[in-house]
């Protein structure tokens, strides 16, 4: 049973106890983290000006740089012995980014994580399958904690050797499935070359750690013949959890007992008014390990203030639309990949698979892109002027979205390198250079 006190939380009241815990917040943070107070001082900002989440605009914002430049454990409220868990992300570039969690913090998080679960049907009969990765990452413990504390049966089976991942569905009754979209995918093809998929026992999937689009989830639900349901969560803010989508599949509900949620120009730093898309900022209001005042989290998206049909009273957020870091300038053209992820579901018709990348690379001073895209074993018994034909198709459709040229190329199937993880979608070579 769902938190009905809390989640259905009158909006009035709701904003009543952000405003007290934001200025709890504020005053531990301006005590305890020096970045923080230095910050507030060049303001000339006291905890004393801060009567509510009305006065949040006031507030300076924190960047991922913050956490590189004050790596390990500079920017932690509490000292080191009250810290039971750190976790850090994949340091793909620079320093990881690491995080701690006091044993508050974690009862908050598995909270955070039981409510998602509750919100798409979850209880104490569900076979919970965690597809994320244990260790450093967020995600597999995160999810992991959630489905514990409804009294769900976890099965921890992390990434990797797909196929015993499979069989483990099928022996040990798996019901919701947690893993990243691409993974999901993979899964789906591996069933369907196994002919394994009447023997399955899943109702749901909770995906997340990376971009996916509508037709992706249309396409994971029919390929495994569930529900899809949408989370959003950052190491930074928390982990897994922070939103996550309701039964109605109509936005993800931040819960707002938690976080603080806005909306702001990406150039500018101005609030946006309501409804409109822009960055998304967090602040955390509950986390004493590693607090947050309106983190610049990089994700370009909106809030949905209208009341959901479930019930619940928690602001949703839309599925972001890219990340301004993410966004790619070809020949002054502005390109996010999941433009054109969303055109190559479309165009699919069965001829092409959801697995593509993304090319991009500076030939005699002029941007050049590529999209490798892998034919569906159908395509690939066609004639090449078929293939020719299909190619010829999807790069006009990909022109008259993007307004940039494209080079297409089908692949052949299972080309592409397949991902347990985090799907890597994107090479620009430019940067290489």
């Amino acid at each position: 049973m769902w938190n009905e006190r809390i989640e259905k939380m009158p909006r009035n009241e709701l904003k009543a106890l952000q405003s007290e815990r934001l200025i709890a917040q504020v005053k531990r943070m301006y005590e305890n983290v020096p970045v923080f107070r230095a910050r507030m001082e060049e303001k000339n900002l006291t905890p004393s000006d801060i009567h509510g989440v009305e006065d949040l605009y006031k507030l300076p914002f924190s960047y991922k740089s913050d956490l590189r430049d004050n790596y390990p454990y500079g920017l932690f409220a509490v000292p080191m012995s009250d810290i039971v868990r750190v976790h850090a992300s994949s340091g793909t570039t620079g320093k990881q980014i690491v995080v701690g969690y006091t044993e508050n913090d974690l009862d908050m998080w598995a909270d955070c994580v039981a409510r998602m679960l509750t919100g798409i049907g979850a209880d104490n009969n569900a076979f919970v399958q965690i597809s994320f990765g244990y260790g450093l990452f967020t995600g597999g413990l995160g999810a992991h904690y959630g489905a514990q504390k409804i009294g769900a049966t976890v099965i921890p089976a992390s990434t990797g050797n797909t196929r015993r991942q499979i069989q483990t569905m099928i022996d040990f009754g798996t019901t919701i499935l947690c893993s990243t979209p691409s993974y999901a995918l993979y899964l789906a093809e591996e069933i369907e070359a196994m002919g394994v998929k009447d023997q399955l026992k899943l109702k749901a999937g909770i995906f997340g750690a990376e971009p996916w689009t509508e037709d992706m989830r249309k396409e994971i639900e029919n390929k495994l013949n569930i529900k899809a349901y949408d989370i959003y969560g950052l190491s930074e803010i928390m982990g897994p959890g922070v939103a996550c989508e309701c039964e109605c599949q109509s936005g993800m509900h931040v819960w707002e007992d938690m976080f603080i949620p806005e909306i702001i120009d990406p150039d500018t730093g101005e609030v946006l008014p309501e409804g409109q898309s822009g960055e998304l900022v967090f602040t955390t209001l509950t986390k004493e390990g590693f607090p947050l005042i309106r983190y610049r989290t990089k994700d370009i998206c909106s809030l949905i203030y209208e009341p959901c049909k479930c019930g619940r009273t928690h602001i949703r957020m839309n599925k972001p639309s890219g990340r301004s870091d993410d966004m790619m300038i070809i020949r002054g053209v502005n390109v996010f990949p999941s433009q054109i992820e969303e055109v190559l579901l479309k165009a699919s018709e069965n001829s092409i698979t959801p697995n593509y990348q993304i090319i991009v690379d500076r030939v005699n001073n002029t941007d050049t892109l590529d999209i490798n895209v892998e034919m569906s074993p159908e395509m690939f018994a066609e004639e090449i002027r078929s293939i020719e034909k299909t190619e010829r198709n999807i790069t006009e459709l990909l022109r008259s979205t993007l307004g940039i040229g494209a080079k297409v190329h089908l692949v052949n199937p299972k080309s592409i390198e397949r991902s347990e993880g985090k799907a890597k979608r994107v090479i620009d070579n430019r940067k290489l250079k």
